[in-house]
């Protein structure tokens, strides 16, 4: 793994990450990570995917890991400036890489980012995948909270973190994955491998949740993003690939993950998609990683055709 700076077009450094393999680029994949985490925790799934052909990239977000300034705090107008960025950085990798094909890879908060990218970019892509996405929710519910946010960010000012917000979107995210537990982190929702959730714990650049003024822009971002004229944007000739596991509490017991689904394919859009009996919020950090990388790996090959 290498690092380096990327100068955004704001004049913002942006933190940022390379895997190569040892031989030749097949293609050349840019990941886009998760809410409160940040981009060198990709650092396995990076090595199977080079050791598939593929260039790894990926950028620690606007708020998030080694670009932050402060943590959870994405800056003016951060979630489209987070957009902006990954359009900049995938261009400059279509430019350093012009005879093989380009895939944006989004997790989480970074599959809301893809989801938004490929309405408004998507004929810069080759392929596009959507790993633990929480869906489309219900349009009252994504009102309410974005309303929340702009009075808690009215009400704590810029830099203070809303227990009123976190209590709302992660509150009941763990209750049910506390049984049997000796010590529970907070945060077994996010994979059955304890291992893997201690190691997200004791991270000092994970666990946070951003300050209510950024809430506001990835939800106002989310509520345009479901609208049935912009999934009309996306081009119906772009692969779609979409995994995630049964008992991630992000989607809503499927509903919201159903609602996306229904409202790419209403717009002609060709999704596939792979789904985890028990698995939880991080498929690629989980008890059966393996499988989910290898499936993850032969779609690729597949649909890229290398």
């Amino acid at each position: 793994m290498e690092t380096f700076e990327f100068l955004a077009s704001d004049g913002h450094k942006v933190h940022c990450y390379r895997w190569l393999p040892g031989s030749g680029v097949r293609g050349v994949i840019h990941l886009a990570h998760g809410m409160g985490e940040h981009a060198g925790r990709y650092d396995w799934v990076a090595q199977q995917l080079n050791a598939a052909g593929f260039a790894v990239y990926a950028d620690d977000h606007r708020g998030h890991g080694k670009t932050a300034d402060t943590l959870g705090d994405f800056g003016p107008d951060g979630w489209n400036r987070a957009l902006r960025d990954l359009k900049e950085l995938i261009h400059t990798l279509r430019t350093n890489y012009p005879s093989v094909p380009v895939v944006l890879m989004g997790h989480s908060m970074g599959a809301m980012l893809t989801q938004q990218y490929i309405e408004l970019y998507g004929d810069t892509l080759d392929a596009a995948v959507i790993s633990g996405s929480p869906g489309f929710a219900s349009p009252f519910f994504g009102w309410l909270v974005t309303q929340i946010c702009r009075f808690e960010a009215w009400r704590l000012g810029p830099l203070r973190e809303s227990a009123l917000l976190q209590n709302l979107i992660f509150g009941s995210a763990n209750k049910d994955f506390e049984a049997g537990t000796e010590s529970p982190t907070g945060f077994e929702w996010l994979s059955r491998d304890q291992a893997e959730v201690t190691k997200y714990a004791e991270d000092p650049l994970c666990g946070f949740v951003p300050f209510p003024a950024s809430l506001k822009d990835i939800f106002t971002g989310a509520r345009w993003t479901q609208k049935v004229t912009s999934v009309a944007q996306i081009p119906t000739n772009l692969p779609l690939y979409l995994f995630s596991g049964t008992a991630d509490p992000v989607h809503n017991q499927m509903k919201d993950l159903q609602r996306l689904l229904d409202r790419y394919r209403s717009a002609g859009l060709q999704v596939d998609t792979a789904f985890y009996e028990g698995g939880r919020h991080e498929m690629l950090n989980e008890t059966n990683r393996n499988e989910v990388t290898e499936a993850l790996i032969s779609w690729l090959q597949t649909t890229l055709k290398v």
